[in-house]
């Protein structure tokens, strides 16, 4: 298998599991099933599509693989018949995003690289390929994003993940940069949520005080 190919297989583990995570967000908002569908293709697909109109690549992958479109349906069927089941293994199934997210941010990175986007630009691109199809889930589930409100480390891992490939990519093995910077935003993720890491609050909000005016 080339590494074309594994890389394709990859992104599509990574939609997969961002694409339930919004299958399970319609379930919790009680959408039919086109809402189920709809989510799990906007939270699979977003990032990428974002991604690839910023560099302009062409038409986004998600309108030319019929492997991307088919992929989020699935997960939206699996939810949708399965929806108790799937639930039960949501720890799972946040390990697993936390996994797409750090795949997702080194590989949004490196395609900015190899289209001529500075490091800093394609770092940036990167963290939104990673976390651009769950804002747009939250969004339109109407929830404040996650990545804004629940103060867990998310953006942060990937920020971090894409930086890391940003900076070593153009000096060392692609191939091995593209895996520590995925590892490392992962392992911070998973970290987070194994021990409640969050980010930092305003010393008001830590002790209770209503935010001052002005």
């Amino acid at each position: 298998m080339s590494g074309m190919e594994v890389a394709g297989l990859l992104d599509l583990a990574g939609i997969f599991v961002f694409a339930i995570s919004g299958a399970l967000a319609a379930a919790r908002k009680r959408l039919d099933v086109v809402g189920m569908v709809v989510l799990a293709e906007i939270t699979g697909l977003g990032g990428g599509i974002l991604r690839d109109l910023v560099i302009d690549d062409g038409p986004p992958a998600a309108f030319t693989s019929l492997g991307y479109v088919l992929t989020p349906l699935i997960a939206a069927m699996l939810v949708f018949f399965w929806h108790p089941q799937v639930a039960r293994l949501l720890p799972g199934v946040m390990l697993f995003d936390a996994a797409g997210l750090g795949l997702f941010c080194a590989t949004g990175t490196v395609k900015a690289l190899d289209h001529g986007l500075s490091p800093l630009h394609s770092a940036v691109l990167g963290v939104v390929t990673a976390i651009g199809g769950g804002i747009v889930r939250d969004v339109l589930s109407g929830e404040i994003p996650a990545v804004l409100s629940d103060r867990q480390l998310y953006a942060l891992p990937a920020l971090l993940g894409a930086a890391v490939v940003a900076v070593a990519y153009p000096y060392w093995p692609h191939g091995p940069v593209v895996v520590a910077g995925a590892a490392l935003a992962f392992g911070l993720r998973a970290l987070a949520m194994r021990y409640g890491w969050q980010t930092p609050r305003r010393r008001d909000e830590r002790q209770g005080a209503p935010p001052a005016d002005g």
